[in-house]
């Protein structure tokens, strides 16, 4: 029994949208890859940046600390 004109053009339109939906999917992933690479490379050097901001306060406090055991020593030992 052969089919009409008709059903061929709405399983070609079918097909059609169904591709096009794929295709879409396939886009909307790789977005999501492109998106997930550049955020862990932002992510890294945030991350490197906190840890030298951490790392000068750290150093900071601790000469801070020198120049005032530094200070106390000095005065007992002028005494």
């Amino acid at each position: 029994m052969p089919r009409g004109r008709s059903t061929f053009i709405k399983r070609q339109k079918e097909h059609t949208r169904q591709q096009r939906q794929r295709d879409k999917a396939e886009r909307r992933n790789q977005r999501k890859q492109e998106k997930a690479v550049a955020g862990s490379v932002d992510e890294m050097a945030e991350l490197r940046q906190h840890a030298a901001e951490q790392a000068a306060l750290f150093n900071r406090g601790a000469d801070e600390a020198d120049t005032a055991q530094e200070s106390a020593l000095g005065h007992h030992v002028g005494e």
